[in-house]
């Protein structure tokens, strides 16, 4: 399973772009080698820019993307994620979105196809990512 990141849906989304055809590329290539998927952290930040929960399925749909909800020892990863953040200085008072995201992959032993590799190598160096 490689789960697609909110960043490469919308350069898919978004014509003109200057990332679109590099992520249409991965994302095809990605769904040759397996499942692509995305949880509820990637369906919440489409849906803060779209106008209807039906555009958000129809994306996923289109994309081919299966809707995968997180375990509980995501979400217990992507909490110790933070708290590793908060100590090294970090200032985000909330729990970043990456941190889900990285968690969900680390835990399912998947990939993640993203255009911002850094919070993932940095918290999550045992995930295979795919990025620019």
């Amino acid at each position: 399973m490689i789960l697609v990141d909110t960043n490469v849906i919308f350069d898919v989304l978004t014509p003109g772009s200057e990332w679109q055809a590099w992520s249409i590329d991965r994302i095809d290539e990605c769904r040759r080698r397996g499942t692509l998927a995305s949880n509820e952290i990637v369906f919440a930040e489409l849906s803060a820019r779209l106008n209807s929960e039906a555009d958000v399925q129809t994306i996923f749909s289109e994309l081919g993307l299966a809707f995968e909800p997180m375990p509980t020892a995501g979400l217990f990863a992507a909490g110790q994620a933070y708290r590793r953040y908060r100590a090294a200085g970090g200032s985000r008072s909330n729990v970043l979105p990456d941190f889900f995201i990285g968690a969900h992959a680390q835990v399912n032993k998947a990939g993640i196809l993203t255009r911002d590799a850094r919070p993932y190598r940095n918290y999550f160096p045992e995930v295979t990512i795919i990025s620019p």
